[in-house]
């Protein structure tokens, strides 16, 4: 049983960073999933793949999962450069680009 270690990426479809801030620790699926016969759904007896816990530092999920014992891999952040662009440089002379209408 492999733990993962993570800050969640933003959402790509929202501009906002919620939810972005809290270290989450995923447990990996030890068994593939099954597809059921008759309804075709997809099952597993893993229970698991349904475990999510957050932490507020990555200190504190590396402490609980070394305190029970529990493999785990830590993915560092990648975070984005910001863009500091403002409307104004769209009219700025040096501008890379020339105004195209």
């Amino acid at each position: 049983m492999v733990a993962r270690i993570y800050k969640p990426a933003r959402n790509a479809m929202q501009s906002g960073r919620a939810r972005t801030h809290r270290w989450v620790l995923d447990f990996e699926p030890s068994e593939p999933r099954t597809v059921e016969p008759l309804m075709g759904w997809t099952s597993t007896s893993d229970v698991n793949g349904f475990v999510r816990l957050n932490f507020a530092t990555k200190e504190e999920a590396v402490a609980y999962a070394e305190r029970y014992g529990i493999a785990y891999q830590v993915a560092e952040p990648h975070e984005a450069a910001a863009k500091k662009i403002s409307y104004s440089d769209n009219f700025r002379s040096d501008r890379v680009a020339p105004w195209t209408h």
